[in-house]
């Protein structure tokens, strides 16, 4: 009889720990998708191998730059020996430039617009201008009815 190699099996806060993500991660991305359902042993602890770890590491990284779930969805179906991947890859992390870039120019503005309200007021009047403005605003804002949620990325 042949011996068939043994398959590490970590239950679900040894794979946590493993990867770097935590156990409530680890179940989220199993919901959403990233990771296949995981066998169950006899107890019916949820069982993880070297593989799944790896993979689990990958969607860390990836989360790590910013990357939506649906991006990290995209690069984990793609072969790394595939050329025609490499392509699809390239694409994906262009997208993610896009998003990283226009969100770098909201905060840009943000910016602006919080060095503009903090120039209002030194502290030295008997009011502050900062309240003041920020007084003005609300009653000049006109509530917005909330678009459906888009694609928020970064």
């Amino acid at each position: 009889m042949e011996a068939h190699p043994v398959t590490p099996i970590h239950r679900i806060g040894e794979a946590a720990q493993r990867s770097g993500v935590s156990a409530a991660n680890i179940r989220y991305y199993e919901r959403e998708g990233l990771l296949k359902p995981q066998a169950r042993a006899g107890n019916d602890y949820r069982l993880y191998s070297e593989a799944d770890i790896h993979r689990l590491r990958f969607i860390r990284q990836c989360r790590a730059l910013d990357m939506s779930l649906d991006e990290v969805r995209t690069l984990l179906a793609l072969d790394l020996n595939n050329k025609a991947d490499c392509a699809t890859a390239s694409t994906a992390l262009d997208a993610h430039l896009g998003h990283v870039r226009q969100r770098l120019a909201e905060l840009w503005a943000l910016e602006r617009e919080l060095l503009a309200l903090r120039k209002r007021c030194d502290g030295s009047d008997d009011q502050c201008h900062i309240i003041e403005a920020l007084h003005q605003r609300a009653d000049e804002a006109v509530p917005v009815v909330a678009a459906p949620a888009g694609h928020r990325h970064v």
